[in-house]
């Protein structure tokens, strides 16, 4: 018999408790993902943190203190995935501009900023507001830039 399952509703009931959960070990969930491939669901946690690099260890800890209240909490047979977001990895949020404040990232807009015919920067996240979008600081001339939310089109964690 075929379960429907609304993938809303349950993150939105163990969202709390993994954001709890990471934050006891010194972390925070960048992204919780409940999605079905392949025929089965997939619980995927990124863990992030300013003060220290996500370890092994650190997911396995993470993973065995949510183990048995998800159980309680998803109807279905499902496969945890805790894990750090990877270098390489497209921002999926606009708050990760926040989280990833003075970092360096490499930045695609959607289109040209006024006067510029390029639409790929690299440099480093000043600030993000959710109306004025991010204040950038472009490495190739140390000019700071002022870029509407909706004119970018994604952005990565850039390392040298």
């Amino acid at each position: 018999m075929k379960q429907d399952i609304n993938r809303h509703e349950i993150l939105e009931k163990i969202t709390p408790l993994i954001e709890n959960t990471a934050m006891r070990f010194g972390y925070i969930p960048i992204e919780i993902e409940f999605i079905k491939e392949n025929h089965r669901w997939f619980l995927r946690i990124y863990l992030y943190s300013k003060n220290k690099d996500v370890t092994l260890d650190d997911c396995e800890n993470v993973t065995r203190s949510l183990n048995d209240f998800l159980d309680e909490l998803i109807p279905v047979k499902y496969y945890l995935e805790v894990s750090s977001p990877g270098l390489e990895r497209k921002f999926k949020s606009n708050k990760e501009f926040v989280y990833f404040q003075g970092r360096r990232i490499s930045l695609k807009l959607k289109e040209p900023l006024e006067g510029e015919t390029e639409k790929i920067f690299k440099g480093e996240i000043i600030d993000w507001d959710d109306n004025e979008g991010l204040t950038f600081l472009r490495f190739d001339d140390g000019e700071e830039l002022h870029i509407s939310p909706n004119n970018i089109q994604s952005a990565k964690l850039y390392i040298d």
